[in-house]
Formats: structure tokens, sequence, C-alpha cells
């Protein structure tokens, strides 16, 4: 009866962990990354936009 005991407790162990693993990559994927990306995207922007405009107020010569 231990030993069946024991299995059950190191089945459920190694259950949950994985479960906890699966979780955390999932958050990772569509909440973490998405919201890095649309901080990239608006850096890109931003820096288009300071040379956009540095063009634009340079003088011709």
């Amino acid at each position: 009866m231990a030993k069946k005991f024991l299995g059950g407790v190191l089945t459920g162990t190694a259950l949950t962990v994985a479960s906890l693993a699966g979780a955390a990559f999932t958050f990772k994927k569509k909440v973490v990354e998405p919201e890095e990306q649309e901080v990239a995207r608006i850096e890109e922007n931003r820096r288009r936009a300071i040379r956009k405009s540095l063009s634009a107020h340079r003088r011709a010569k």
C-alpha cells in the first residue's frame, strides 16, 4: 500500500509541475511576447518619426 501511495504522490507531483510549466509557457506566448513586440514596434515608429522630423527641418545647401 505504501508503494501505491508513493507512486501516486510522485505522479501527482510530476503532473502538477508539468501543468505549471505549461501554464507559464502559455502565459509567456500569449501575454509577454505580444507586449514586447508592441514595445519594439512603438520604439521603431518613434525612431522613424525623429528621422523624418530631422530630415524635414534640415537646410538645403
